[in-house]
């Protein structure tokens, strides 16, 4: 009685061969070379039939995108590009019209009404120093009349910085490059020069916005000491000294804080003064240091944004990342 064999000890034998030969499939086996033979045709086959299947991925795909993303020929972006333009032609319209309406309705050049001849600029003037406690009109003018509209620019400057990292940021998951060709060659004398001037710069940016509610001065002024002097310092000591003390992340926090605490100061000022609340805040004795109300912690949140936003455009332009 025959035994049942399984199909592995079947495909050995000769007359699964001889069959397999007699199909066209396979050489004729006579010997165990030509078994290696065979297989080495095989696994040449299989081979073979992997890289025309990859090819022909791969041309399906670059067929795939080249009909999706052909510009001339797809029907939506044609479309698109159409009701684009005819938004962007009413939205011009639309702004030159609010323009010209804005323009006609100023007052005539020279008329006894206009703000340059009203009582506006004599309060500033008359008035100045009793209502807002600053020696200096013109601080007193930016952060005490006109606060709301400084902390506008304060808010711009910020987002005029992020704007910037968004666009000029580096890719380091794509990108891997060395800080050695932004760094400086060693000048002995740029950092000789740099050790001797940086103190001083910062002592009168501090200074500077500190003192600029007793003459001139203040937080954009002293900012931009501040920055100018941190920027010195970039360029003689490089990234790797500058980034202990000062990067993207300290920017953002300073930033942030500084912001948030001229938003909540001034807000209390526009509140109390909106509905006629008497401030708990001291205006203090003209000329003292601590004097003018809340326009020295203003100064020095405007002082540090603005220093800040300087590094921060230089350095983003400079090399695209902290």
């Amino acid at each position: 009685m025959s035994r049942k064999v399984s199909e592995e000890e079947y495909q050995r034998t000769f007359s699964y061969k001889f069959s397999r030969w007699l199909e066209g499939d396979e050489i004729f086996p006579c010997d165990d070379t030509v078994d290696s033979k065979q297989e080495g045709i095989r696994k040449e086959n299989v081979r073979r039939d992997e890289k025309l299947l990859r090819r022909r991925k791969e041309r399906e795909k670059k067929n795939l995108v080249k009909r999706v993303y052909d510009l001339e020929h797809n029907t939506e972006i044609r479309i698109f590009r159409k009701i684009y333009r005819i938004f962007s032609v009413l939205f011009c319209v639309f702004l030159v019209a609010m323009l010209l309406t804005a323009v006609s309705a100023l007052p005539d050049f020279g008329n006894a009404e206009n703000p340059v001849n009203n009582e506006v600029a004599a309060r500033y003037i008359e008035k100045g120093l009793q209502e807002t406690g600053a020696v200096n009109i013109v601080t007193g003018m930016i952060l005490d009349y006109r606060a709301f509209d400084t902390l506008g620019e304060s808010h711009v400057l910020f987002i005029a910085t992020c704007t910037v990292l968004i666009l000029l940021r580096n890719d380091k998951r794509n990108e891997e490059r060395s800080d050695r060709i932004h760094e400086p060659k060693n000048d002995v004398i740029l950092q000789t020069v740099a050790r001797i001037l940086v103190p001083p710069v910062f002592i009168f940016g501090i200074y500077v916005i500190l003192a600029g509610h007793l003459g001139p001065g203040g937080g954009f002024s002293g900012g931009a000491v501040i920055g100018a002097g941190l920027i010195l310092y970039l360029n003689a000591f490089g990234f790797k000294k500058t980034e202990k003390f000062f990067t993207a992340k300290t920017y953002r926090r300073i930033s942030f804080c500084a912001l948030a605490c001229y938003s909540i100061a001034k807000s209390y000022s526009f509140y109390t003064g909106a509905n006629h609340i008497e401030s708990v805040i001291p205006l203090g004795k003209p000329g003292a240091i601590l004097s003018s109300g809340l326009i020295l912690l203003l100064n020095i949140c405007v002082g540090t944004v603005v220093a800040g936003t300087m590094y921060t455009f230089y350095v983003m332009f400079r090399k695209g990342d902290y």
